[in-house]
């Protein structure tokens, strides 16, 4: 019950995102700007790999997961407890139809 509350959480976040890309967005490297269709492409795909990973990667929750995307390019920071659920987080997160890359930068967290 609760992943499903996650879920639709991140999914509504995802569309409220999506709705106030009324502009181009401007990247900070290459000058280039994305479009509202591609922002809204990118925070709808940000939202299906948040949701895949709450569900599918074993983390038990996804709430120490960054996840960002920028043209079917999805980047994965924070911490997690197990190098085996940093390998699990990438696997998901590529397997998400309209990842071309995953960045991975997840870490285990450090033993306390």
């Amino acid at each position: 019950m609760k992943l499903k509350l996650i879920a639709t959480a991140m999914i509504a976040a995802g569309l409220t995102l999506s709705g106030c890309a009324s502009h181009k967005q401007s990247t900070a490297s290459a000058g280039e700007s994305r479009s509202a269709t591609e922002f809204g492409s990118d925070a709808a795909l940000t939202t299906k790999v948040k949701a895949a990973l709450a569900k599918d990667a074993g983390l038990g929750t996804a709430a120490n997961v960054n996840v960002q995307s920028y043209r079917g390019v999805v980047q994965l920071n924070g911490f997690v407890n197990t190098q085996e659920q940093v390998r699990s987080a990438g696997d998901v997160a590529g397997r998400i139809d309209g990842v071309s890359k995953v960045d991975n930068n997840l870490k285990v967290k450090p033993a306390s």
